[in-house]
Parts: C-alpha cells; sequence; structure tokens
C-alpha cells in the first residue's frame, strides 16, 4: 500500500520532469522512458514479466494490470476499486500519481492469493502465458466493492486464452467467495490518487497534463499538439504503426470533461469520462443504453476508453456514433472564442476530420429528453463480443396514436467515410404507417443512400444487405412487441 501520509507532489506547470513518478505495488518508483514506452515495457524492464504482450492493442489481456481509482458507482465516489487496465496502452507518462498493482504484488509470503489458487485447483491454466493476466482481472472482479454473489466470470471478457479453454477459468471465477479482509480490501476504503498537473520532457518529445480546462486551451492554442484521454487508440497507432508524437496532452485530469449531470431535458456526459465510469454513474440508463456499452469493446478498455475520444478520432466504424446520432445527441466544443454546441451530425466532416478547429477540444456529450420511445443498436461483426464491427446501426421511433411514423432516425457506421444518418430514408417513413410495407420502401431508397466499400470485413453487397435486412430486424421487433 503507498506509504502513510505520503502526498504525491508534481512539479509545476512551468517545469518539466525527468522522471515518471507513481506508486507501484506499494512502493513509489520513479520510471524513465521516452513519450511512447509503455507501462507494460516499464514492468518487464524492472523484472517484472508476469505481464506479456500478446498483441499490443488491448485484444488479448495478457498484459492486465490493475489500477486503484475512484468508486464512481457510489453516488458519493468515497472509496475506491481496483480496475484492471491494459498495460500495452498506458504510456508510461500516463502513469504519472497512479496506483498500479501487478500480478507479482498478489501472493503474499509465498501463500498465492485466493485468486491464483482458485486457477491452480480449477485447472486454468496450461502454457500460462495469458493466466497472469485473467488473474488480474479476477482480482479486480474478486474485490470489487457490493459484490455479493460468485465471481463474474464475464469480468475476463477482455482476456483471451488460446489453449486452456474457458470452462477451468470460468469455474475458477464461481469458485470464490467473499474476498478477504487483508491489505487489499483495507485499501479499497481510502480515496483513489488524484490527478495533478504533470509535464514531462524526453527525447526533445513532451508530455503535459493541465488540470483546467482554461490551461489546457492555452497549451493547445497555436500547437500541433495530439489531444489524448485513455490512449486506447493512440497507443495501437505507436505500438503497431510505430506512430510517434512530438506533443501530447493529456485531459485526463480535467474536471470540465468529467461532469455527468441528468435533468429533465437532457443527459450530459463529460467527454472524459471512461466508458465504465459513464456506466456506474447513469444510474437510470434505459436498456438499450446497456447493452450498447456491453458490446462496447472489453471491460479493460471500457476502463480507460473516453465517450469523446471515440467520436474525436471520427472512425467511420466507431461504436458510439449510430447511437447517438439516432439520439439526436450534440457535442459542446470548447476554444479561445469560448464554447459552442452544434449537432452531432454536424460534427464529422470526412474520414477522420471532424468540425474541431485547431485549439479546440471536445467538452461533453448531450443526449436530449425525452428519449425515443423506441431505440435499438445493432452491431454486425465477426465475434459477438469485443470485436470491431463491419456495420453498426442506432435506430430511434415514435409512433402516433395511429401508428403513423411522427419522429424516425436511423444512422449507422461502416457504410461510408463518416458515421451518418440516412436522412432520405427517414424522410420517406415520417407521416407513414410503421408496417411493412414502408419498411419495405425504405429499404429500397437506402440501396440508393449508401454506398459501402468492400474490404476484409465485408463487401459493400454485404453491408448494404445487412444495413437492409437490420431496418427490417428493427421493425420486427417492435412489431412483435406491439401484438404481443
Amino acid at each position: 500500500m503507498p506509504e502513510p501520509g505520503w502526498v504525491f507532489r508534481m512539479p509545476s506547470r512551468h517545469q518539466f520532469s525527468q522522471v515518471v513518478e507513481f506508486h507501484l505495488n506499494g512502493i513509489r518508483v520513479q520510471a524513465q522512458g521516452n513519450l511512447h514506452t509503455t507501462l507494460l515495457d516499464f514492468l518487464r524492464s524492472q523484472g517484472l514479466t508476469g505481464a506479456k504482450e500478446g498483441c499490443a492493442e488491448g485484444e488479448c489481456g495478457a498484459c492486465a494490470v490493475v489500477m486503484v481509482q475512484q468508486n464512481s458507482a457510489r453516488q458519493n465516489g468515497s472509496g475506491s476499486v481496483y480496475s484492471p487496465i491494459n498495460s500495452c496502452l498506458m504510456l508510461l507518462p500516463m502513469v504519472a500519481g497512479q496506483e498500479i498493482y501487478s500480478v507479482e504484488a498478489l501472493a503474499q509470503q509465498g501463500k498465492l492469493a485466493a485468486v491464483q489458487k482458485a486457477m491452480v485447483e480449477h485447472s486454468g491454466s496450461q502454457c500460462g502465458y495469458c493466466t497472469p493476466g485473467f488473474v488480474m482481472s479476477l482480482f479486480a472482479e474478486h474485490y470489487r466493492p457490493g459484490r455479493s454473489q460468485s465471481c463474474d466470470p464475464h469480468a475476463t471478457a477482455g482476456n483471451l486464452c488460446r489453449c486452456t479453454g474457458y470452462r477451468p477459468i470460468q469455474d475458477a471465477a464461481l469458485s470464490l467467495g467473499a474476498a478477504p479482509q487483508d491489505k487489499f480490501t483495507d485499501r479499497l476504503s481510502q480515496p483513489a490518487p488524484s490527478l495533478s498537473a504533470f509535464s514531462y520532457r524526453a527525447e526533445e518529445r513532451l508530455f503535459q497534463r493541465p488540470t483546467t480546462l482554461d490551461e489546457c486551451l492555452q497549451i493547445l492554442a497555436g500547437s500541433e499538439a495530439r489531444v489524448v484521454a485513455g490512449a486506447t487508440d493512440l497507443a495501437v497507432e505507436s505500438n503497431l504503426h510505430a506512430r510517434r508524437f512530438q506533443h501530447l496532452v493529456s485531459v485526463e485530469a480535467l474536471p470540465e470533461l468529467r461532469v455527468f449531470r441528468e435533468t429533465d431535458r437532457a443527459v450530459e456526459l463529460g467527454a472524459a469520462l471512461t466508458l465504465s465510469e459513464i456506466e456506474n454513474r447513469w444510474t437510470s440508463a434505459p436498456a438499450f443504453f446497456r447493452e450498447w456499452l456491453g458490446l462496447f469493446a472489453s471491460p479493460l478498455i471500457r476502463n480507460r476508453a473516453t465517450l469523446g475520444g471515440n467520436l474525436a478520432t471520427a472512425s467511420p466504424i466507431g461504436d458510439s456514433a449510430p447511437l447517438l446520432l439516432a439520439l439526436d445527441a450534440q457535442v459542446t466544443i470548447a476554444g479561445h472564442a469560448g464554447q459552442r454546441t452544434i449537432p452531432l451530425n454536424s460534427f464529422f466532416l470526412g474520414y477522420r476530420q471532424t468540425a474541431l478547429a485547431v485549439g479546440e477540444l471536445l467538452v461533453s456529450i448531450l443526449v436530449p429528453k425525452p428519449l425515443p420511445q423506441q431505440v435499438r443498436f445493432f452491431k454486425a461483426a465477426k465475434r459477438g463480443m469485443d470485436d470491431i464491427s463491419t456495420i453498426a446501426t442506432g435506430m430511434a421511433v415514435n409512433l402516433d396514436a395511429s401508428g403513423r411514423v411522427e419522429h424516425v432516425r436511423l444512422a449507422y457506421g461502416g457504410v461510408a467515410p463518416i458515421p451518418l444518418r440516412a436522412i432520405d430514408v427517414e424522410e420517406s417513413l415520417l407521416g407513414q404507417l410503421w408496417n411493412e410495407a414502408s419498411v419495405h420502401r425504405a429499404q429500397k431508397i437506402l440501396e440508393r443512400t449508401i454506398k459501402p466499400i468492400s474490404d476484409h470485413r465485408g463487401s459493400a453487397a454485404y453491408r448494404l444487405a445487412l444495413a437492409q435486412s437490420l431496418l427490417e430486424k428493427f421493425w420486427w421487433e417492435q412489431h412483435a412487441e406491439a401484438v404481443s
């Protein structure tokens, strides 16, 4: 555990540190490396080789460690949780001020931790390459505050095993009871580390983490800096494509980007909130939203990925845009001229291009209320969970008392250079009876509206057929509910 009474002090905003200080397995450490050194690289350089590199893009979970974070599931935010993350996607400067535990911290005085013992007793390991990652994901689940049932095997959804098979690992998870009263339990009653301002220079490259929006905008003004939050996309560029960034500006410590507000008029989601934090804070979120979150990457990724980051990357196959477009979401953007709010439908300008001007920052996402009567998100991919979509769609409809369409939104990802709404199709449905004939007419218009490409995930014809069939699936689901 962190040394009693120790307070983490970072350099002032005008100084540049030459080291990254953080707590690792209960000990304060100082690390050095370039901006693109990962936490995994550092761990292994220190002889902590339990964490492995399997994919370097957050797919396999062999690199999993846990980070102590604020317990966002509690209304007052008190206490902490162990949050499993991919250490291969955590750039070393981003670890400054954090508290990290690797698998080497679990066994005490030669005695295996309960999670490790369960994996042994249930034959949850063969080659052992992936085992430490599974152990860390299960460790976080074992010590999850408020857990009253058996450990949820889905906590390991971000970990892949290539030889053991998942039944023994599931058996190990289900065998775990309450977490013991030990130092790891005691740690959860204390607050998580609070991130401070931090500037780090290495090899003429610069990393900065401001703590106010004004300061961040000053740094971004006129610079070529790349904004980073969870780095689940940016670190992949670095790891797999050797992309190198001269200047990174982290938004993790900006309170203005970490707001959550729910009123009668809208839900405001801070752009720097992780997907896991949104899930914990929006306790009244409708079922379709929670189902969508479950399809959005893995728990390890959701613990770092932010909603703002997923939108700002402007990927045509990002999972957030289709649903948010269907909900008529808006985005708040801040710059030196002040703040402005625009419809998300106007945010995407071209492939990987957005309405953000140089020096501007995405602050929050606004989901207006009332929500539509019927909303669904569909995702077609090679795997049902934790996979990149071939096509994704968000659909919403309101009907009047006579069964005619008075409001409809049909949004697609993976069918164009940008996520888009099928506006021509929407207009064809307005005022029409919500029936099979109307849907078939809409499908024909959809054929003229979207122009998907062919790639290794699917041909253009396949994507068009999916887009049409998912519209019909949406109607059949609503029809079945109406007549049941």
